[in-house]
């Protein structure tokens, strides 16, 4: 989704937060409550797992210790390092509630990011495997997943068009960046019955969530969420 207002570079943010005092903990979670109540609930998601997990997981860890409370649980994107950014919390919040996770489950994260949504899944699946092509991204969000404790997460640096084969199939697909069609390796590596969410690119400004399930005779159901706007994806023959 595109950020509601612009924002310094990150590497300014940095310097400027070593000049702020620092927020409390009671500040950074008050604005945690609202968000759940006014960005996710209000808006229609009301599983009182997912809820939990949202009011739970520390958003400000995964970005800048610039940003204030109101703006690390902000209705909208935040830059993070590498010219990436985190997704509006109501986004995750969506993608997550899409492919209606269960602690039984195996998840594949397409884009890791910040780590912030393989945290959210972390703690409703039973195991998340995260794909990130910018190694020095993927390295950031790796020791910061490992940093706060999270065992059910397995990092990768490398080609999420590809998929991760040697761990499929897998019962959920989250892909947080945007291909102009579903990668063949994805709908392969869905096991039957998954569901796959993803923000498919029809133009340069049209991008649509897309919900994938895979039926039990193997065919697909496609269902188009909501207008969306995601980075593209990198793949083999096309650039971000």
């Amino acid at each position: 989704m595109k950020p509601a207002r612009c924002f310094l570079p990150l590497l300014p943010l940095l310097l400027l937060a070593a000049l702020l005092p620092a927020a409390s903990e009671a500040e950074f979670s008050a604005a945690r409550t609202k968000m759940v109540k006014e960005q996710i609930l209000e808006r229609g998601i009301t599983d009182p797992l997912i809820l939990n997990v949202f009011r739970m997981v520390k958003r400000h860890l995964f970005v800048s210790p610039a940003f204030s409370p109101a703006e690390a649980y902000g209705d909208y994107p935040l830059p993070i390092a590498e010219n990436q950014t985190i997704s509006q919390p109501y986004i995750v919040a969506l993608m997550t509630y899409a492919i209606a996770p269960m602690k039984n489950k195996k998840v594949l994260e397409i884009g890791t990011g910040s780590g912030y949504q393989a945290a959210v899944l972390a703690e409703l699946v039973h195991e998340v495997f995260t794909i990130e092509i910018n190694d020095k991204l993927a390295g950031q969000s790796k020791k910061l997943l490992q940093d706060l404790n999270y065992r059910n997460i397995h990092c990768r640096t490398g080609n999420g068009y590809l998929g991760w084969p040697e761990a499929a199939p897998f019962d959920g697909i989250i892909v947080t960046c945007a291909p102009d069609d579903i990668p063949p390796a994805l709908i392969e590596q869905l096991a039957v019955n998954g569901r796959m969410v993803i923000p498919i690119s029809y133009s340069t400004n049209v991008q649509d969530l897309l919900l994938v399930e895979k039926l039990a005779n193997g065919k697909l159901k496609k269902t188009d969420l909501i207008p969306v706007l995601f980075v593209p994806m990198i793949h083999p023959g096309h650039a971000r």
